[in-house]
């Protein structure tokens, strides 16, 4: 386990998955942020420069308590990572199989806050491209996305995903479009996820399954072979099946996704606010162990003092000056088919100025405000 990732002090290990490894890390100040160690397996420059694109991106995500808030990455690192805000709680999947199938209201309710927090990401400009049940955090303050920021190692064509760490679990929710090898996808895959995500809430398990990923992935692309909706709540039933259409295009938007499972909340009596406190009650307990809020050893408050508080670079990676890829992706969200294939150019960092003075730049263009005020 690592000292150190960039300014954070690794407490522990949080988990691990396909992607890599996640640290419960802290500041220098003493906050806990999860920081996630990216695998080796596809590092080409091009990757490298799509991750500082999504990060500098992320950064700029509001209006949503659903998506834990992204911090900072490196994308140059020798293994690139990225620190996100930590959120204390179970994964939807651990609820589910620690605690049994969510009824119809929660399940609705669920969903509904997911798709506020995936229609934040989307407004944007990014997708989150690997929702699935384990990516959700069931906190205290309700269901919260999570390794929201490595949408860019999600551009993995069908014949590479066992080689770009991805697992069965991300397969099983993977749309189509997805699985079938087509890197460039629309906002609609992660409806097709959101989708795998209340029918597992709902039932336990997923549209396909599958000994090895090849046989989920050959099931998800062929359009003859319907998803698996056994035991999903007779209310539920319709709203689902279109989620998980084989056709992007068939598939409904957040927003309507949004008022179909609060119209199934208010269907039963219950007002959005009243079904979110019922779902904390649900999937939360005043036992679940928090790595946070453990006391810390002599020996780890003792590196934790070490970190150099003034440094002379930088407050993030991205805002510093390095040799970087510049990727030409075509429109954003455009058809995989019409897309130009991405090339990646090199530029000096010296070309670059900071991002935090680019922002600045473009606000003194946009409200026409004197730099010298």
């Amino acid at each position: 386990m690592p000292e150190r990732i960039g300014r954070y002090t690794v407490a522990g290990e949080l988990g691990s998955g396909g992607m890599g490894e996640v640290y419960l890390a802290y500041t220098p100040g003493g906050d806990p942020v999860a920081v996630k160690l990216i695998r080796s397996d596809k590092l080409d420059p091009l990757t490298r420069a799509r991750f500082e694109k999504e990060a500098l991106i992320a950064r700029t995500v509001i209006g949503t308590n659903r998506v834990a808030r992204f911090l900072d990455a490196d994308p140059f690192a020798d293994r690139p990572w990225l620190a996100m805000e930590y959120v204390a709680g179970r994964t939807l999947l651990a609820c589910v199989n620690e605690d049994g199938v969510l009824p119809l209201p929660l399940v609705a309710s669920l969903g509904v806050l997911l798709a506020e927090g995936l229609s934040a990401v989307h407004a944007a400009g990014l997708l989150h491209r690997d929702l699935k049940p384990q990516n959700v955090i069931m906190g205290k303050e309700g269901p919260m996305i999570i390794d929201f920021g490595l949408g860019a190692f999600m551009d993995a064509a069908q014949d590479s995903l066992s080689h770009s760490g991805m697992i069965i679990g991300s397969v099983r929710c993977m749309p189509p479009e997805q699985a079938g090898g087509n890197p460039k996808v629309t906002p609609a895959a992660d409806v097709y996820a959101l989708g795998t995500v209340l029918l597992y809430a709902a039932t336990g398990h997923y549209p396909y399954d599958g000994a090895a990923w090849e046989a989920v992935a050959v099931q998800v692309a062929n359009p003859d072979i319907g998803p698996d909706l056994t035991g999903v709540p007779d209310g539920l039933h319709p709203l689902i099946s279109s989620m998980l259409a084989p056709a992007p295009a068939d598939r409904p938007v957040l927003d309507v996704v949004a008022k179909e499972c609060r119209t199934l909340v208010e269907s039963v009596g219950l007002t959005p606010a009243d079904a979110r406190l019922a779902l904390i009650a649900r999937t939360t307990a005043a036992d679940t162990p928090d790595p946070a809020k453990e006391p810390l050893s002599p020996s780890f408050e003792k590196l934790l003092d070490q970190v150099d508080l003034i440094g002379t670079g930088p407050d993030s990676p991205l805002d510093g000056h390095r040799a970087v890829a510049e990727v030409d992706e075509g429109p954003r969200h455009a058809d995989p088919v019409a897309s130009p294939k991405p090339e990646a150019k090199l530029r000096s960092a010296g070309e670059r100025p900071p991002a935090s003075k680019r922002v600045a730049d473009e606000l003194r263009a946009a409200y026409a405000v004197d730099a010298e005020l």
